[in-house]
């Protein structure tokens, strides 16, 4: 094999990142996301979303949705992928660096410990969650040993955070999910 693992986007998801799309409210950015982990679901993917806005104006950079089991890919989550587009987009690793916009990350849920720490290291400045990290381990997925204070450490870093923004409508979307059969995919279960 000489390539990283490669993502493929479902047609929602494609149409989504190749529409301009301006979302100027945080509450309509986060509809959006989750109506992404509603098609997502229906694509036969997870129930989680992100998308990664320009913070002022609400420009959408770029829009993500798990796509574990689809890609057979540990780590493409939703997190994950909207930062990676996003970065792709704007030709940077590095989303607060100079001369760009500040970046915000609107997810489904709050992040689990891997996409805690690219949140971290994306360079995005603020942080948008729905869900709460206990909603989604109450279905069985792992969030991983995700610290107590996480908000107070990226806070230390200059990432501002919200949380438990339509945290009922994301949990109903769990909620299907779960009631639907979906796979709750963890590398450690039983």
């Amino acid at each position: 094999m000489n390539s990283a693992s490669h993502i493929e986007l479902p047609d929602f998801l494609a149409r989504a990142n190749a529409a301009p799309r301006v979302l100027a409210a945080t509450q309509v950015r986060m509809r959006f996301v989750l109506e992404l982990a509603r098609e997502n679901v229906a694509a036969g993917g997870g129930p989680f979303a992100a998308a990664v806005f320009e913070r002022e104006g609400g420009r959408l950079l770029a829009a993500g949705a798990n796509r574990v089991v689809a890609s057979h890919c540990s780590s493409a989550h939703a997190e994950i992928l909207a930062l990676s587009l996003a970065q792709a987009r704007l030709g940077s690793h590095d989303l607060g660096a100079s001369g760009l916009p500040a970046c915000e990350l609107v997810t489904s849920a709050e992040p689990c410990m891997m996409c805690l720490g690219a949140a971290i290291w994306s360079g995005v400045r603020h942080l948008v969650c729905a869900a709460r990290g206990e909603d989604v381990g109450a279905l069985g997925f792992d969030e991983g040993p995700r610290p107590a204070n996480w908000i107070d450490e990226l806070q230390e870093r200059g990432i501002s955070v919200a949380t438990d923004l339509l945290r009922d409508e994301a949990c109903a979307i769990l909620r299907s999910y779960h009631k639907a059969g979906g796979p709750i995919y963890n590398a450690r279960q039983g």
